[in-house]
């Protein structure tokens, strides 16, 4: 798998969800910086042709692709993102958090497909959903976040099966601990930051966590044509975590 080159998204648009910081905003300029017209859609601005955009409400998938189709007239690449995550056993959670991550983690791909599949159709397009190996297992107090997880993975199979024939291919990634913003702050509240971080290397057999850059250039890849066979999987990307089986 070769780093994004010159030209390999040009006469391409794309639309990247969640693009302002982390895995998002890494594949934003990847495909950028091979080519694509690049929109982002999320709350604040993101450094491309921004549309601004709150995933959590239902009316805002249509929204941005009536923008595409009418600024751009064309869609092939789209990239689905932005996600949430609120802490909680199924006791400790709301029934307003598990609505905003479904809303926001699988009812707003669902709806940007849904909309943009007429413009994907045209473009033999592609769609790459940013999945979690928590769609895969579960870290503790996580039951929202995996089962919307675990959700988009299913809708990504289906949404394969549905439209291969129409020439469009869907895929997602299922990351593990990358070091994104929310994750960095996350460590950060810690009364032991450094000491996490180590600990947190040591689960992967890689012995490190990952780079936002490394999942966008996965990402980017399964976008392009490299990719054209490949449709319906969900690939994990995680150092090996998954495959590690903790000490008997």
């Amino acid at each position: 798998m070769s780093q994004s080159a010159p030209n390999r998204f040009a006469g391409k648009t794309a639309l990247v969800t969640g693009a302002s910081s982390g895995m998002g905003q890494a594949t934003a300029q990847l495909l950028a910086d091979a080519g694509a017209r690049v929109f982002t859609a999320q709350r604040r601005g993101a450094g491309y042709e921004d549309i601004t955009a709150d995933m959590s409400d239902p009316t805002a998938p249509k929204q941005v692709i009536d923008h595409i189709r009418s600024t751009a007239g064309q869609l092939d690449i789209l990239i689905n993102n932005a996600g949430i995550m609120r802490e909680g056993t199924v006791e400790e959670t709301s029934l307003a958090d598990w609505h905003a991550q479904i809303a926001v983690n699988l009812t707003a791909p669902f709806l940007l497909i849904r909309h943009a599949m007429p413009l994907l159709r045209a473009a033999h397009g592609a769609i790459v959903n940013v999945g979690s190996i928590e769609g895969l297992g579960n870290n503790p107090r996580h039951p929202a976040y995996g089962a919307s997880k675990a959700g988009l993975h299913g809708l990504t199979r289906a949404v394969a099966v549905d439209h291969g024939p129409d020439g469009v291919r869907c895929n997602a990634v299922a990351p593990g601990w990358i070091n994104t913003p929310l994750n960095e702050n996350f460590i950060d509240s810690m009364d032991d930051p450094e000491t996490f971080r180590q600990e947190i290397g040591q689960i992967h057999p890689l012995r490190r966590t990952g780079a936002p850059a490394e999942v966008a250039t996965l990402i980017c890849w399964l976008a392009s044509d490299d990719a054209s066979f490949v449709t319906g999987q969900v690939w994990t990307i995680d150092g090996g975590r998954m495959s590690q089986l903790s000490l008997p």
